[in-house]
């Protein structure tokens, strides 16, 4: 995002001198002119208020103090973000799945909301060295897969069909392909305020990205909105050939917009 900031103001001040010395050499009428008419839209779109200071109209800064403020403002979030997603990952590593010897540290941002929702993940294989047997305790993670497995494809899921035939196989299936394997098993037995900082931290997190985004929208409609006025404007002076101002009022009971042609 800086970059980009950095790489429009630098094209844009190569519009203003661009503008600066048509307005020495040229009228509206001038075939040139028509050309430069999307200079300040332009400018705007790329730098907004840079298509209204060419003009030499004070607006222009109420829109660059806008982008400045909305950009720290994401810039913010979005470390706010980053450095909760860092604190809860930790938690998750050093706390819950510490007893399980992890190797690998990171992996999906669902496997980490599971984590919230259950104490623990349950065991994969519930009888190791003895064939394969899902977990079944329905409070951890894993046993509600199996619930949900048997419940899915068995007719009775109480009453377990032959291993061979095909609902156990399907029911099976579905387990191995949902449940959380050996490397990322975890528990919060024992630590319940870290799970409630871990829950505490991952909602925190969550919200600033989302308020980032956000910030990122209203970035997007300031570009617009500082275009959409220089268009107006000089659109506006090309055919009536006389100054136009275009002025944008906001407050908390909505916009108003007036525009004033010289006689």
């Amino acid at each position: 995002m800086l970059r980009r900031v950095v790489c429009g103001t630098a094209l844009v001040g190569g519009l203003i001198a661009t503008a600066a010395r048509g307005q020495a050499t040229d009228s509206i009428e001038h075939p040139a002119a028509h050309g430069r008419f999307w200079i300040r839209p332009l400018a705007s779109l790329l730098l907004p208020g840079s298509g209204q200071l060419i003009a030499h109209q004070d607006r222009g800064a109420i829109y660059l103090a806008t982008e400045l403020l909305l950009l720290t403002r994401f810039l913010q979030l979005n470390h706010d973000g980053n450095v909760g997603s860092r604190r809860f990952r930790d938690l998750a590593f050093q706390v819950a799945r510490r007893p399980y010897g992890p190797i690998q540290r990171d992996t999906v941002f669902e496997y980490f909301e599971t984590m919230e929702r259950f104490t623990a993940s349950g065991q994969f294989d519930g009888d190791p060295g003895l064939g394969f047997a899902p977990e079944t305790d329905p409070s951890t993670y894993n046993g509600s897969v199996w619930l949900l497995a048997r419940r899915t494809f068995w007719v009775d899921p109480n009453v377990p069909p032959p291993p061979t035939s095909p609902e156990y196989q399907r029911a099976l299936a579905f387990y191995t392909a949902r449940a959380v394997g050996p490397s990322f098993l975890w528990s919060w037995q024992d630590a319940s305020l870290e799970q409630q900082e871990f829950r505490a931290t991952i909602h925190s997190s969550d919200d600033a990205f989302r308020q980032a985004q956000n910030q990122l929208g209203l970035l997007l409609a300031n570009h617009v909105a500082s275009a959409v006025d220089a268009l107006i404007s000089s659109r506006l002076a090309a055919v009536a050939r006389r100054t136009v101002e275009f002025h944008s009022h906001w407050s908390r009971r909505g916009a108003a917009v007036s525009v004033r042609v010289a006689f």
